[in-house]
């Protein structure tokens, strides 16, 4: 977490003039999206000659569109990966991340789940299946219902990387195409486990793990286990209405928006 927040020391910010009639076209990152669509609707408010089109899709289809050319930003929960990068270099892209938010993968149930807290060996056997019963963490006796994101979302990667540490996810998780469908099922499914933004946390429960709530102070303070930077990527330095955008996305009146929608802000 100290690396990532090193980031926010490379963060500049300038003030150009708006032009007319100026479209931008954002994809990827679920996680990612209510942030974007938010900061948009103020922006295009401030700017009525910018038009900005946003869609999800996951992390991986948004960085797929910005090397071929069907998007303007990517919006990713992840890094970029090594063969995205190589891709991206024979077609002539380059992509370039900016921060737009810190998060916390919060590990969710259902509202009438007993369980309030899980350590962190817990839930990884939960999600490899080595754990299938609720009375096996102290809760009552009824089977876990595992329901994950698709591949294509970034943060299925990440949460596969923090949380179960390289290892196969259960053959019985349920995937999901977005975060709001995971809350969703599992707001309706009382055995269900699942894993969303801290944005998607109004229908479900969020547990603890190891003690630690996924909040704003324990993402800064680095104590949650699961948190993460939120990035867009564009090819190259950001230009023109794009730019103007992002600079607005990475202010104080951005990262207050980001902050009431339940993410946390980085300035």
């Amino acid at each position: 977490m100290k690396k990532l927040l090193s980031l926010l020391l490379l963060a500049t910010f300038t003030v150009a003039p708006a032009f007319a009639n100026e479209r931008i076209v954002a994809e990827g990152s679920t996680t990612v999206l209510p942030v974007m669509q938010r900061t948009a609707e103020v922006f295009m408010n401030q700017n009525p000659g910018v038009n900005i089109s946003i869609r999800g899709g996951g992390s991986g289809v948004g960085i797929n569109s910005l090397i071929g050319g069907r998007n303007d930003i990517a919006m990713s929960s992840r890094a970029i990966r090594d063969s995205e990068l190589r891709t991206a270099a024979e077609r002539g892209v380059n992509p370039r991340a900016t921060m737009v938010a810190l998060d916390a993968i919060a590990v969710v149930v259902n509202n009438n789940n007993p369980v309030n807290n899980l350590t962190q060996q817990q839930v990884t056997d939960i999600f490899t299946g080595r754990i299938t019963n609720w009375s096996e963490v102290g809760g009552e006796s009824r089977a876990i219902v595992v329901i994950s994101r698709d591949t294509a979302s970034g943060s299925f990667e990440t949460f596969n990387e923090l949380a179960l540490r390289g290892q196969r996810q259960s053959r019985r998780a349920m995937m999901q195409a977005s975060n709001q469908s995971v809350a969703q099922v599992v707001s309706t499914t009382p055995g269900a486990i699942g894993y969303v933004g801290l944005g998607y946390l109004d229908r479900v429960k969020a547990l603890s793990i190891d003690g630690i709530a996924p909040t704003a102070e324990n993402v800064l303070n680095g104590a949650f286990p699961y948190a993460r930077p939120l990035f867009v990527y564009t090819n190259g330095a950001p230009t023109g209405a794009a730019q103007r955008f992002l600079n607005f996305v990475q202010s104080a009146a951005g990262q207050r928006l980001a902050a009431s929608l339940g993410y946390v802000p980085f300035n």
